[in-house]
């Protein structure tokens, strides 16, 4: 007996795969949205664009790019849905970022794309990973610096600006 992985499977395997990589860094950085979310919305948009894909094939003059506009508006309404706003900060800025560009990646594996999800997910990480550095190392440091400066100057000291 035979057994063969059709490349539908692989397909949707791959984006669901690249969209859990995004999400095992969100859950590292101890971020809300996990790598199920962020598998699901890959799959589900590889999964958009291969219906859509099968859909201009088989029934002739539907624009596949009509259903990826969908796709795109979308995520971004899902999006703004994990945006929050309090008195001091806005959160969720990067997640919802992160879905908009996780269904573009899993619509590049669903539109027969695979090196260039692959390409995008690994500068998103890099970039993810990179900045999450910088943040912690370099900012917090400086901050620290900035802060004992601007408490002696309105204490009067010169304590904290050596």
């Amino acid at each position: 007996m035979n057994f063969t992985i059709s490349p539908t499977l692989t397909s949707l395997a791959l984006a669901a795969l690249l969209g859990a990589l995004i999400g095992l860094e969100r859950e590292t950085a101890k971020k809300d949205a996990t790598f199920r979310t962020f598998s699901l919305v890959a799959l589900g948009s590889c999964l958009i664009c291969k219906i859509s894909v099968y859909s201009a094939m088989n029934f002739g003059g539907l624009e596949t790019g009509r259903i990826a506009a969908q796709i795109v508006s979308g995520i971004g309404f899902l999006g703004a849905g994990v945006i929050f706003r309090s008195e001091e900060r806005i959160t969720g800025l990067t997640t919802a970022a992160l879905l908009w560009v996780t269904a573009g990646i899993g619509m590049a594996v669903g539109f027969d794309q695979p090196t260039l999800a692959i390409e995008a997910t690994s500068l998103v990480l890099a970039i993810l990973i990179a900045f999450r550095f910088l943040r912690t190392h370099v900012l917090r440091r400086y901050r620290r610096q900035h802060d004992a400066r601007e408490k002696a100057v309105k204490g009067g000291s010169n304590e904290g600006l050596q």
